[in-house]
C-alpha cells in the first residue's frame, strides 16, 4: 500500500453534507483518502469543525479562520469586516475600503498564524499578486494557497518563497488551474477538493473522494504516474501541516 492522499482544504461543515457525512466520509477513505483539512468560513463554524475533528479523530483535521466573504444566503453576502485571505471579486470588494478590511483581517491572522506557529490556508480569489505581495510582506512562511486562480508568473513568487499550490479536481474543466500545474514544480503542489464547491463538474456538490481526481489529472498534465503525485503531494502535506505527520507516526 502506497502512500494515501490528502484533501488539504475541504468545508465538510457546509449543510451539503449534514444528511451523509458518514457516507461522504466512508467513500473518501475507500477512494484511499488518508486525512482531510475541514476549513471554517465564520466563526460560526468554529465549533462544529472542532466537534467534527473529534468525532472523526486522526482524520479530520480542523483549520479555523474567517473568510474573506462573510454571511449566508447569497443576497446578504459581503466582505468580511474586523478562511484567511482576500477576495477582490467585484461584487463582494468594489472599494478600496473594503479591500482594506479584508487585508487588516487577513493581516491579522497572518500574525496569530506566525506567533503560534501555525500554517496558513489562504483563499485568495481575483487577488493572487496582492495576497502573496502580502503574505511576504508579513513574513508568513508555512503557507497553502488554495485553488489558486492567478497566473503561473505570479504563482511564481509564491513557489520561491516556498508556499504550496493545492489543486482541485475542477482543473478537469480549468484551463487557468491545467498552466499552473504544467508550470509549477510538484514539490510546491498540493491536492484538495474545495469540497462541496470546484468539482470535477460544474454544479454538482463535491466530495472529498474526488481529490483523486484531481490526483489523476495532475499526472496527466505533467507526464508522470498518478503514485509519484500521491507520494509528492502527501509529503508536501506533511511539511505544511506537520500535525498529519504526526497522526501517522503513532
Amino acid at each position: 500500500m502506497g502512500a494515501g492522499l490528502v484533501d488539504c482544504h475541504c468545508h465538510l461543515s457546509a449543510p451539503d453534507f449534514d444528511r451523509d457525512l458518514d457516507d461522504v466520509l466512508e467513500k473518501a477513505k475507500k477512494a484511499n483518502v488518508m486525512a482531510l483539512v475541514a476549513v471554517a468560513e465564520h466563526s460560526g463554524e468554529f465549533e462544529k469543525i472542532i466537534r467534527l475533528s473529534e468525532r472523526y479523530s486522526g482524520f479530520v483535521l480542523p483549520c479555523l479562520g474567517v473568510h474573506p466573504v462573510q454571511g449566508l444566503p447569497p443576497e446578504d453576502q459581503r466582505s468580511v469586516t474586523l478562511k484567511v485571505g482576500l477576495d477582490f471579486s467585484p461584487r463582494f470588494a468594489s472599494t478600496d475600503e473594503q479591500k482594506e478590511q479584508q487585508r487588516q483581517v487577513l493581516i491579522r491572522q497572518v500574525q496569530l498564524a506566525k506567533r503560534l506557529n501555525l500554517p496558513l490556508n489562504v483563499h485568495s480569489r481575483s487577488a493572487g499578486r496582492p495576497t502573496i505581495k502580502l503574505l511576504l510582506e508579513q513574513g508568513a512562511d508555512k503557507v497553502l494557497l488554495h485553488a489558486f486562480d492567478g497566473r503561473p508568473a505570479v504563482a511564481m513568487d509564491g513557489v520561491r518563497a516556498g508556499y504550496f499550490f493545492s489543486i482541485p479536481p475542477s482543473i478537469v474543466r480549468s484551463g487557468q488551474k491545467q498552466k499552473l500545474v504544467k508550470q509549477l514544480p510538484l514539490t510546491s503542489l498540493c491536492l484538495e477538493t474545495d469540497s462541496p464547491a470546484l468539482g470535477p463538474e460544474k454544479q454538482v456538490r463535491n466530495e472529498p473522494q474526488n481529490v483523486a481526481i484531481a490526483a489523476e489529472y495532475v499526472a496527466r498534465v505533467k507526464g508522470i504516474p498518478v503514485e509519484e503525485v500521491i507520494e509528492v503531494t502527501t509529503q508536501n502535506a506533511f511539511k505544511l501541516f506537520p500535525k498529519l505527520q504526526q497522526l501517522f507516526r503513532k
